[in-house]
């Protein structure tokens, strides 16, 4: 059972190789298929050959120009079926639930944007709002729901994967919002949640593995404070998918009110709306609902910043102080050889880059600090919606049956669970 059981997982593996090989670079013969993936050619041959079976590739011959000395048959090409199946992506942020259509391909067919209340949205009236938004983005798109095979959603808070439902977030105004056995429930499709900064980890692994793997992590500093992990090749998420909750581990003890309701969590120091209420003078104490802040409260601090004012230059230095405290903890817990910093506050870097050494020069030896490099990336929302579509495309290289495995139908005969 156990040598099956090894097969069937290298079986597995060598498939979700193959297809990876065809979605980065296009249609390829069998024989270029095996030089890149470094498969022997029996293995190539036999994995077509049933992705072929399964509608999931396509043959077609070589466009490649004839010539009076060219001899025997053209070329075959092998290429992903894009309609063999599709996939929505969905990130949930404060107001709006923004959805795209991908195929099999990973190419993003059709999105749309959606707006719902955050300021009443909660566990009794969000579900049927994104239900509904979900089916009008579907019926637009002149897809039906069985032709769905997945949909996977990024949220911005506390998000508990296992269960699948947001346990906190800006975005709504109540608490444990059901997303996961709701969707699941209407579309008959497998559905996953996580946070939408283990998306933005999940994309720089997929589109740089060489840059991006192994142990690193990500900081997202922009309406709220997010981190993303990889650790030792694997996205870590936790025992219940809440882990990396960076923005609200604990700064100061009864410090600066953080938007969670807590006092003193490294967000109430490191967010847009902490950075306003900083600069502004205001009393720690201040709600940041009451805040404005948000993207054009950001820029103004940062169009300040650069004018020469005072205040918002000691705003940025400070939380640039934080952020390097922050940092000092994970680099000495994880041992990372990579840590990215991104979102909107990136802009403002310069800023806070000096305040940011100083405070990891204070909070950690040089013999820990020394052994990463520090990428600071521009802020790109795309990163979110690539994340959910590599690791859609992911699961699916590896699980996904073709025509003759419908939605549901897989986890249904085999008595297994579909996971959140």
């Amino acid at each position: 059972m156990t040598r099956k059981a090894d097969r069937d997982q290298i079986r597995r593996q060598n498939r979700s190789i193959v297809l990876q090989a065809l979605r980065r670079n296009g249609p390829m013969a069998r024989i270029d298929l095996g030089h890149m993936t470094r498969l022997s050619p029996a293995t190539v041959t036999a994995i077509t050959s049933d992705l072929l079976d399964q509608g999931l590739i396509l043959s077609l011959e070589s466009e490649e120009p004839k010539t009076h000395q060219a001899r025997g048959r053209p070329r075959t090409l092998l290429k992903l079926n894009p309609d063999a199946v599709y996939t929505v992506g969905v990130r949930l942020s404060v107001n709006h639930i923004d959805m795209s259509l991908v195929n099999f391909a990973g190419e993003v067919t059709q999105d749309k944007r959606a707006y719902f209340d955050s300021e009443t949205a909660d566990a009794q009236s969000f579900p049927k709002t994104l239900v509904d938004a979900i089916r009008d983005f579907l019926q637009e798109a002149g897809v039906g729901p069985s032709r769905v095979r997945e949909i996977g959603v990024a949220a911005q808070g506390v998000v508990e994967t296992e269960s699948g439902i947001v346990s906190w977030s800006p975005a709504f105004a109540g608490r444990k919002i059901p997303v996961v056995d709701p969707l699941r429930t209407a579309f008959g499709a497998d559905c996953y949640i996580s946070n939408d900064t283990n998306m933005i980890t999940e994309a720089l692994h997929w589109s740089d593995p060489n840059r991006y793997s192994g142990t690193f992590a990500v900081i997202m500093l922009d309406y709220g404070v997010g981190m993303g992990l990889y650790l030792n090749n694997q996205l870590f998420s936790g025992a219940s998918g809440t882990a990396a909750e960076f923005g609200h581990a604990n700064h100061i003890p009864g410090g600066a009110l953080c938007r969670c309701g807590k006092r003193g969590c490294l967000e109430a120091y490191l967010s847009d709306y902490a950075l306003v209420r900083a600069a502004s003078h205001m009393p720690e104490t201040t709600d940041p609902i009451t805040i404005d802040a948000g993207v054009s409260g950001l820029a103004r601090l940062i169009e300040l910043a650069s004018s020469g004012d005072d205040d918002a230059r000691t705003a940025f230095h400070e939380a640039g102080r934080v952020l390097g405290y922050g940092l000092a903890r994970v680099i000495a817990m994880i041992d990372p050889k990579r840590v990215v910093l991104t979102g909107a506050a990136m802009r403002a870097f310069s800023f806070m880059e000096k305040g940011m050494w100083e405070g990891l020069e204070e909070a950690l030896v040089a013999d820990l600090r020394n052994n990463f490099s520090l990428d600071v990336m521009p802020w790109n929302e795309d990163f979110i919606r690539s994340g959910l579509i590599a690791q859609s495309m992911e699961r699916l290289d590896k699980d996904f049956l073709g025509t003759d495995s419908l939605p549901g139908e897989r986890a249904a005969s085999s008595g297994k669970k579909v996971s959140a």
